[in-house]
């Protein structure tokens, strides 16, 4: 009978990027101590795992709530807050638990000094994306963004200016639009500032994806990152099907003796791909 099961292995490459781990650690900490903890947006792309550090007490609000709170603490997640944060935090009294991503604070920190300088500042991200939405705010607001290149050739751009990426964007597409803007004559600073821990991602996932017939991508629907690492995946193997939850997975997808690769984004928990392996192998 053994050779008819299904053969289910994880990417052990797959799972939360340090910046995600940092933030929910620090949570974990504060909910530990004081039972309780509020968290500006939802600390990661997962429903799953908001869900379980809800159960541990953790509140999960936004902008406009915020305004409405003194004298507590508020976990700032790992993509970043824009400067009007902060400014409202010390007039509420608020303890800010800065979890922001590294890659993150360095990037905002390139995007205001680029912006300080006169710079017109050009952002690849997604509109309305929390880590884009902190990034805004280093410019006034006054920063251009787009979403693909279709959308980059009906802005209105100046003949010169800085080049951006959101740190979660493929790094491929980052260096097309990069060489389409130089083809169209504009002078282009480019300032490659994707995350290595997901660019890397983005090189050793087709091995993954190769070794496998079939390849179940684990994701929040939200995540960014996850529709780039999905799409990498069904790139090198057309047999790969995207799940949030296990109860997502279709029985019928899969066969006596399938070799199955499971991935997943950098904020996919551990635990729930190991989970999807669990009702893999049950099938």
């Amino acid at each position: 009978m053994g050779e008819y099961n299904l053969q289910v292995t994880i990417d052990q490459d797959s799972g939360f990027c340090f910046g995600v781990v940092y933030a929910i650690d620090m949570a974990e900490d504060i909910l530990a101590e004081d039972g309780y903890l509020y968290c500006l947006g939802d600390i990661v792309h997962n429903d799953e795992e908001v869900e379980r550090l809800k159960a541990k007490g953790l509140r999960i609000i936004d902008h406009s709530q915020l305004k409405d709170l003194y004298n507590e603490k508020v976990l700032i997640r790992a993509h970043g807050e824009a400067p009007e944060t902060y400014r409202l935090a010390m007039e509420h009294n608020i303890m800010l638990i800065d979890a922001s991503c590294p890659v993150v604070l360095k990037l905002q920190n390139r995007i205001k000094t680029s912006h300080d300088n006169d710079e017109q500042i050009v952002i690849f991200g997604k509109h309305g994306h929390a880590e884009v939405i902190g990034l805004e705010g280093q410019t006034n607001g006054e920063a251009l963004v787009f979403q693909d290149i279709t959308e980059l050739d009906a802005l209105p751009l100046p003949q010169s200016f800085t080049l951006y990426s959101q740190t979660t964007k493929s790094t491929e597409k980052f260096y097309q639009i990069k060489e389409h803007l130089l083809a169209k004559g504009y002078e282009v600073k480019a300032n490659d500032t994707i995350c290595r821990q997901v660019s890397n991602r983005d090189k050793d996932l087709p091995k993954f994806a190769n070794r496998f017939n079939k390849i179940v991508f684990v994701s929040g629907k939200k995540s960014s990152n996850g529709k780039v690492l999905y799409e990498v995946c069904r790139k090198h193997n057309p047999d790969t099907y995207f799940v949030s939850s296990v109860d997502e997975l279709d029985k019928n997808l899969f066969a006596p003796g399938d070799t199955i690769g499971i991935a997943g984004a950098t904020s996919t928990p551990m635990w729930l791909m190991q989970q999807v392996k669990a009702a893999l192998e049950a099938f």
